[in-house]
């Protein structure tokens, strides 16, 4: 049985908020022992708690916001558009990946894949 529909958006409401404010081992927390994550789509999976603390213990401290832009939710598993912004060094990065997540029963992610290139990062 996958999770429930408000299970799966009470997960990505939380994981876009927890990109912009951390910490990082509270984004972890959502994703299972052996999760894969694919960030950007194309780069070498990391796998497993230790390497996904890893890739986001980068965003601690940044000075960051998000927006959820668009989400759907079927079959356990969610497909969602939303906005990072950044700012660092006098500029505003701003990124707008989609994201695909499947969920275990419980609700934690199992595979997280970003779709966006750099095409997708703008600079003001």
């Amino acid at each position: 049985m996958a999770a429930s529909r408000e299970r799966v958006r009470e997960v990505v409401d939380r994981y876009v908020e927890l990109v912009a404010t951390g910490p990082s081992e509270d984004i972890v927390a959502l994703y299972a022992e052996d999760a894969v994550v694919e960030d950007p789509v194309g780069s070498e999976p990391r796998v497993g708690h230790a390497a996904i603390r890893e890739f986001y213990s980068t965003l601690d401290g940044l000075d960051q916001r998000t927006r959820l832009l668009a989400v759907r939710i079927a079959g356990g598993e969610a497909a969602f558009h939303f906005e990072v912004v950044t700012r660092a060094d006098g500029a505003t990065y701003t990124l707008a990946p989609v994201d695909v997540m499947a969920f275990d029963d419980g609700g934690r992610i199992t595979s997280m894949r970003a779709y966006w290139g750099e095409d997708d990062l703008t600079v003001g």
